[in-house]
């Protein structure tokens, strides 16, 4: 027949591709959603630290539903330093189209890691009125992160906060994860703290 091609069919919903070099989601879709979202919160709440929280734990929800989807294709995520890469890496990738700008690990305590973004797409065209002072919509992204860590077994508490950055006018995004068992060498030890 003309002009029919062949169309592959997926029995599962989970086997179908995120994405062929093309966004399913529109930057501008997403922008407004990610805005109604934080005004229907702002509306709910009477600060600040409540207003991030409610972001954090509406990421939380997305993050533990993208590694369900991505570990039902890349099985294996369970080595520490693994799950770190995998959401330095492929997390990212298939949230914001790109790998993080940079994974590294924190000086002043061995448990903690920080994911930093230039411009982290939530807080792109995001304009923060000047009473909510250092509010940060960043706290969805680590919601997720923290969605991710936590149904992968590697519980952590996670914040976002704003870092100023010489000769630039916006502050870059880091996304801090301190986890809530040390690690030592990669594996897990369970000694009390």
């Amino acid at each position: 027949m003309i002009g029919v091609g062949k169309v592959k069919q997926y029995s599962n919903v989970l086997d179908k591709p995120l994405s062929k070099g093309r966004q399913e989601v529109s930057l501008s879709g997403f922008s407004f959603l990610f805005s109604e979202l934080v005004q229907y919160n702002q509306t709910q709440v009477d600060n600040i630290t409540e207003l991030e929280r409610r972001l954090e734990d509406a990421g939380y929800a997305v993050g533990a539903r993208v590694l369900e989807l991505l570990c039902h294709r890349d099985k294996g995520k369970d080595q520490f330093l693994g799950i770190l890469s995998f959401v330095h890496s492929t997390v990212w990738k298939v949230l914001f189209g790109k790998v993080a700008d940079s994974l590294e690990k924190g000086t002043e305590n061995e448990d903690e890691y920080m994911i930093s973004e230039k411009e982290l797409l939530v807080n792109r065209f995001i304009s923060v009125p000047k009473d909510m002072g250092t509010f940060n919509c960043g706290a969805f992204v680590a919601g997720i992160v923290r969605g991710v860590l936590d149904c992968a077994g590697f519980p952590a508490v996670v914040t976002a906060h704003f870092v100023p950055m010489e000769g630039q006018q916006r502050p870059r995004t880091t996304i801090l994860i301190k986890f809530a068992r040390r690690f030592y060498d990669g594996k897990l030890d369970l000694r009390p703290e």
